[in-house]
C-alpha cells in the first residue's frame, strides 16, 4: 500500500489466475490449457516472421482479421482482435457495457467479469444459476442494460444451445448480449451465425484453448460493424499495437490449419467423456460439460481436501473457495495418460 495509490487501486480485488507452478513433473490440470501442441504451421510461421522484429506490427492485424472472417463467414470489418479474449472483454466493458442500468451476468461464471466491472466502474447484478447450475433465460427478465454470458459457462462447462441464445437476443432487442465463447469448440454451438441478423449480439472467442495458443495471447470478437467500431475506438485510445508480429503470423497459420484443429479437439472431446465416466464410477457428480474441463464433486469429501491431496501427489486441479461451488473441482482434460493417473489417485482417496 502506498499513499500514491488512487481510489481505484484501493478498491480493487484483482482476478487470481490459475497457478503456474515452477515445480517440474507436476500434472497440470488446473488452467484449461490444451494438452497438445499447436499446429506445426504455427511454429513455421513464427520463425518466418523474425526478420520483421525491427518493425511495428500491423495495428489492424489485417491478415488475421481476414483469416477469421473467412473462417466464420463474416467480413473483416466485423472482426476485432486483441491480446487474448481477456483484453477483448476488457475493451468491451467501457466501450459497450458501461451504462446507467446494471450489467447482468450469472452468479457462478468467469470470475474476471466482476473485476472488470469494479475497474471500469460498471454497475452489475448477478443472476443465480438454478439448482442444477444452469442458466435460465427467464431469470434475465429484469431491469438491466446488457447481458454477459459465458457459453459454455465456466467453471460449470454447461452450454446453452444456439437457439436459446437467439431467443435471448430476440427477447431483448434493446440490450446488448455478449457471449464469451472461450470453450465453444469442444462441443457447443457458436452464436456467430446469429450475428448477421442481430445487431445486439457480440461473440468473443480465443485461440488459447482449442487452438493451443495460450502462450501467444490472441482473442477476437465478431459483431456488426457499429459494435466493432466501439471496440476499435477504445483500443486505439489505449494501445495501437496489442498483437505483435509473432502472434499475428502464428494465429493466421493456426486458423488456416483446420485438419490439425479438428484432430486435436476431437481427441480432447473423447478424453473428456472418458474422464467424466471415470469420475462418475468413483461416485463423483459430474456436470455435463461442453468444454475442455469437467466440474465435479464427491459427496463424501470436501473439494479443498481433495485438491490439496492431489497436489501433494503431483496433480494440480482448480478449486474455488466460493459459495455454492466450494466442494467442486474443475479438472482440465489432459492427455489420456494424465487423466488416467488422476483417476488412479482419486481411486485411492475416495
Amino acid at each position: 500500500m502506498s499513499r500514491f495509490w488512487s481510489s481505484v487501486v484501493h478498491n480493487l480485488s484483482p482476478y487470481v489466475p490459475g497457478e503456474q507452478p515452477k515445480i517440474d513433473g507436476l500434472i497440470k490440470l488446473n488452467t484449461n490449457e490444451n494438452p497438445y501442441p499447436p499446429s506445426p504451421r504455427v511454429v513455421a510461421a513464427i520463425v518466418a516472421t523474425t526478420d520483421r522484429l525491427r518493425l511495428y506490427p500491423d495495428p489492424r492485424a489485417s491478415a488475421l482479421r481476414e483469416a477469421i472472417a473467412t473462417r466464420y463467414g463474416v467480413t473483416a470489418d466485423e472482426v476485432f482482435v486483441g491480446n487474448g479474449s481477456d483484453e477483448v472483454l476488457a475493451h468491451a466493458f467501457p466501450a459497450l457495457l458501461k451504462h446507467d442500468a446494471p450489467l447482468l451476468f450469472p452468479d457462478i461464471t468467469y470470475s474476471f467479469y466482476p473485476v472488470y466491472c469494479r475497474l471500469y466502474g460498471v454497475g452489475y447484478e448477478t443472476v443465480p444459476l438454478d439448482a442444477a447450475m444452469r442458466i435460465q433465460l427467464a431469470d434475465y427478465r429484469r431491469p438491466g442494460s446488457a447481458i454477459l454470458l459465458c457459453n459454455p459457462n465456466a467453471p460449470t462447462g454447461i452450454a446453452l444451445p444456439r437457439a436459446a441464445i437467439e431467443a435471448l437476443v430476440t427477447e431483448h432487442p434493446d440490450r446488448l448480449v455478449v457471449v464469451d465463447e472461450a470453450y465453444v469448440d469442444f462441443g457447443a454451438e457458436s452464436a456467430v451465425p446469429l450475428v448477421a441478423r442481430h445487431d445486439n449480439l457480440l461473440v468473443i472467442q480465443t485461440l488459447s484453448k482449442s487452438r493451443a495458443l495460450a502462450g501467444l495471447r490472441v482473442g477476437f470478437a465478431i459483431g456488426q460493424r457499429p459494435l466493432i467500431e466501439a471496440l476499435e475506438r477504445v483500443k486505439d485510445s489505449f494501445n495501437s499495437y496489442p498483437l505483435d508480429c509473432f502472434a499475428i503470423a502464428g494465429a493466421v497459420a493456426s486458423i488456416e490449419d483446420d485438419a490439425w484443429f479438428e484432430e486435436t479437439r476431437q481427441r480432447i472431446i473423447r478424453s473428456r467423456e472418458a474422464l467424466a465416466r471415470g469420475l462418475t464410477e468413483l461416485g463423483f457428480e459430474v456436470l455435463p460439460s461442453h468444454a475442455n474441463f469437467v466440474f465435479a464433486r464427491h459427496g463424501g469429501h470436501r473439494g479443498a481436501d481433495l485438491a490439496a491431496k492431489l497436489r501433494e501427489r503431483g496433480v494440480l486441479v482448480r478449486h474455488f473457495q466460493k459459495p455454492r461451488i466450494e466442494d467442486f473441482l474443475r479438472i482440465t482434460v489432459g492427455t489420456d495418460d494424465e487423466c488416467g493417473r488422476l483417476i488412479g489417485l482419486l481411486r485411492q482417496m475416495v
